[in-house]
C-alpha cells in the first residue's frame, strides 16, 4: 500500500515546528511521506522542497490544498492564518493535520469542526502531549485504580517563551488577538494532559496575568508590547470528582514540569523537561505504589521534540486506513477552546466559572 503524501503548510528550511519537530516525525512513520510544501515566497519553498524531500513546493498554501497528490494538509503557519488553509483543504477532500490552537477564537474553531464533520474527512488537532504514551499511560493507570480515588493534582508548567526576550518571528505570540498566547499554547496543551488524566473540568477559577508589559526581541533591540498574560494560575474541579491546580509559567527554563497527582490508595507523577513546554519532550512517569513498567514510545532514534509528533502521526494515519477516529480532533479543540474562554471570563471577573455543558 503506497504511503499517505503530506503537504506542509509553513514549511522553511531554517526553522520551524515543521522542521524541527514534524520532520523527524515522519521519518519515523513508515505509512507516511512529505509529497508538497509551502511557504510565504516561492524562493522559501523551493528551500524547503529540498530540506523535506517533497515532489512539489508552492508560495501558495491554498494551491498545496488542492493539490491532487496530496492526501494530507499538515497546517504548521501561524495561528490567524489556520482557518483560511483547514477550509480550503477540507473542500479539497483533503485529511488535515492542524497545529494547535485550530482557530483565533471559539467562531473560528467551531467553523472548522463543523466543515470537518459535515466533509467527513479524518482530522487531527496538534494535542500531542495529551496523546504521548506517558500521559496515556497514566490515564490507563489512574482508570485501573493504581492510585485509587484520585484526589488531589497539582501542576507546574514552565516555558521558556513569554519571557523577557525573544526571537523576532516570535513576536506576534505577545499579541492576544492572534490566537497563539501562553494561556491557549503552553496552557491549553497542559489542560488538555490533566483532563487526559482526571477527567473533564467542571468548575474553574483563574487568574491570568501579565508580569512583563513588554518584551525585547533578540538581535533588534526593539521592544514589544505584551497584551497576553505571561503567567496562569488555574483551581479546578474535575467529573471524577478530583480538585487540580495549575500553575503556567513564561520565562523559566531551570524549572521541570511536574505533574503530581494524589489519590486514595498511592500517588502518580509525570515529569519532564523541555525548556519549550512539557508537550515538546519525552515525559516519564512514576506511581508509588509501583505500577507495570511505562510503554515504550513508538519511535526512537530520533529528537525530543519529534517524540511526542511521531506518536500522533502514527495513531492519525492508522485512523485513516482503518477509519477509526482515535486521535484528539477538532471536535476536542473546540472543548478545550470553550474551557480557555472560561478561565478568561473566570480571570476578568473574579469569578468561579462552570463547565458542566462542556
Amino acid at each position: 500500500m503506497a504511503p499517505l503524501r503530506i503537504g506542509f503548510a509553513g514549511a522553511n528550511a531554517q526553522r520551524g515546528w515543521a522542521k524541527d519537530a514534524h520532520l523527524g516525525a515522519i521519518s519515523a512513520v513508515p505509512d507516511l511521506i512529505v509529497q508538497a510544501v509551502s511557504a510565504r515566497t516561492q524562493e522559501i519553498a523551493d528551500g524547503a522542497k529540498a530540506v523535506f524531500g517533497a515532489a512539489s513546493a508552492y508560495d501558495d498554501s491554498l494551491a498545496l490544498a488542492r493539490d491532487t497528490q496530496v492526501d494530507i494538509v499538515a497546517v504548521t503557519v501561524k495561528v490567524p492564518e489556520h482557518r483560511a488553509i483547514v477550509l480550503a483543504a477540507i473542500a479539497a477532500g483533503k485529511h488535515v493535520y492542524c497545529e494547535w490552537p485550530l482557530g483565533r477564537d471559539l467562531a473560528e474553531a467551531q467553523e472548522m469542526a463543523d466543515a470537518a464533520r459535515a466533509a467527513g474527512v479524518h482530522v487531527c488537532i496538534g494535542l500531542q502531549g495529551g496523546n504521548s504514551w506517558a500521559v496515556r499511560h497514566a490515564a490507563q493507570l489512574v482508570q485501573g485504580g493504581a492510585v485509587g480515588r484520585p484526589l488531589s493534582l497539582r501542576v507546574v508548567s514552565p516555558t521558556g517563551g513569554w519571557g523577557a526576550e525573544s526571537p523576532p518571528n516570535y513576536a506576534y505570540l505577545q499579541d492576544k488577538s492572534n490566537g497563539a498566547t501562553l494561556s491557549t499554547i503552553a496552557g491549553g496543551h497542559t489542560l488538555c494532559a490533566i483532563e487526559a488524566v482526571i477527567g473533564a473540568f467542571t468548575q474553574v477559577t483563574a487568574r491570568a496575568s501579565i508580569l512583563r508589559d513588554t518584551m525585547t526581541l533578540m538581535g533588534t533591540g526593539e521592544t514589544v508590547k505584551r497584551t497576553c498574560a505571561d503567567h496562569l494560575l488555574t483551581f479546578g474541579k474535575h467529573d471524577s470528582g478530583c480538585i487540580s491546580s495549575l500553575e503556567v509559567v513564561g520565562g523559566v527554563t531551570d524549572v521541570p514540569f511536574q505533574f503530581e497527582l494524589r489519590g486514595s490508595k498511592g500517588s502518580l507523577s509525570i515529569t519532564g523537561g523541555h525548556p519549550g513546554g512539557y508537550q515538546a519532550g519525552t515525559l516519564t512517569v512514576t506511581t508509588n505504589p509501583p505500577s507495570p513498567r511505562q510503554p515504550e514510545q513508538v519511535a526512537t532514534g530520533i529528537g525530543t521534540q519529534s517524540v511526542n509528533v511521531a506518536e500522533l502521526w502514527a495513531r492519525f494515519a492508522s485512523d485513516i486506513r482503518s477509519g477509526k477516529r482515535t486521535v484528539p480532533d477538532f471536535d476536542r479543540a473546540v472543548r478545550l477552546t470553550r474551557l480557555l474562554d472560561a478561565i478568561d471570563a473566570s480571570s476578568e471577573n473574579g469569578s468561579t466559572v462552570s463547565l458542566g455543558g462542556q
